[in-house]
């Protein structure tokens, strides 16, 4: 199992401090990755539903402090080696695809070849709105604005004349490192599926009970069938509360004892699951919720 960890880029504590305190120690612990949410501004009301909790409510804030989380792994891939670096995941419909794709690929030859495109087409209409950005079509936006991203990453010469977008031949330098650039699909909707089994390399779920991630990798792999496509090529990930006090719900965290904790990670992987994402939930504030990794990836993760 692969594990990473969602970096302090969001709340009170989210400054410089802490930033490279916890980026440095997941690459001395040798985590997988580390992984950052995509907002930009909050509207006080808001009232689009959240697809990952009950009630359709989001678990922020108004006045919650947000880094950017393009910025924010530019300044994480400095201070690191090894980890490797997503996002989980950048609204497509935010940002232009062009300059998406020119800051992925500036961040990837950073790194190193060190990155992981974790996309997903955003819920938040208000958001869009404030950002002036369309919310109608957003999936097939979405899914062209990958489509733009393949042909600046691979093209000596680019162009692109779609639906959304059009672009005459440019010069688009440097490419990434990595050729493809990994690219993770979030979502729980047929188009996320289908979007999976055209240009993901893993699926990225969130939040979700495993029957509920059982029935929407079936879903995938299903997908890729359908247009030809081997479903081993694609990988499952999770994103999950690392909770040891057991505050949030039990079926979306890791919580307990270290033998319970390696219980449920073997039960995740039982279902296929190749990569786990943890937030951490902890007392203590930064420093204790850092101790809540450092114990996890001592005491659990060497079991799986």
């Amino acid at each position: 199992m692969q594990y990473g960890v969602h970096l302090p880029q969001l709340g009170r504590t989210a400054d410089r401090r802490t930033l490279i305190e916890w980026a440095e120690e997941a690459d001395r612990l040798g985590l997988h990755s580390g992984w950052v949410s995509d907002h930009v501004a909050w509207p006080r009301e808001i009232e689009s539903k959240y697809p990952y909790t009950d009630d359709g409510s989001f678990p922020g804030g108004f006045d919650m402090p947000w880094l950017d989380p393009l910025g924010t792994l530019m300044f994480v891939a400095a201070r690191t080696e090894r980890l490797k670096l997503g996002t989980t995941v950048l609204i497509l419909g935010y940002r232009p695809p062009v300059l998406t794709a020119k800051f992925w690929a500036s961040l990837d030859v950073l790194s190193e070849g060190r990155t992981l495109l974790g996309v997903g087409v955003g819920w938040m209409k208000e958001e869009f709105d404030v950002l002036g950005m369309p919310y109608d079509h957003r999936g097939a936006r979405g899914d062209e604005q990958l489509a733009v991203f393949d042909r600046l990453f691979s093209d000596g010469n680019p162009s692109f004349d779609g639906r959304f977008y059009q672009f005459p031949e440019i010069g688009f330098s440097p490419k990434p490192v990595q050729s493809p650039v990994p690219i993770w699909v979030g979502g729980n909707s047929d188009a996320a599926f289908r979007r999976t089994a055209r240009y993901g390399h893993c699926f990225h779920a969130a939040f979700q009970k495993r029957g509920t991630v059982v029935e929407e990798w079936a879903a995938v792999r299903a997908a890729c069938e359908a247009i030809g496509r081997d479903p081993g090529e694609v990988e499952l990930s999770i994103r999950l509360y690392l909770d040891p006090d057991a505050r949030m719900e039990p079926a979306k965290s890791i919580q307990g004892s270290a033998d319970q904790m390696a219980a449920t990670v073997a039960d995740w992987a039982a279902i296929g699951v190749d990569h786990i994402l943890v937030d951490v939930v902890a007392g203590g504030g930064p420093q204790g919720r850092l101790d809540a990794l450092r114990s996890f990836m001592t005491d659990v993760a060497p079991r799986s």
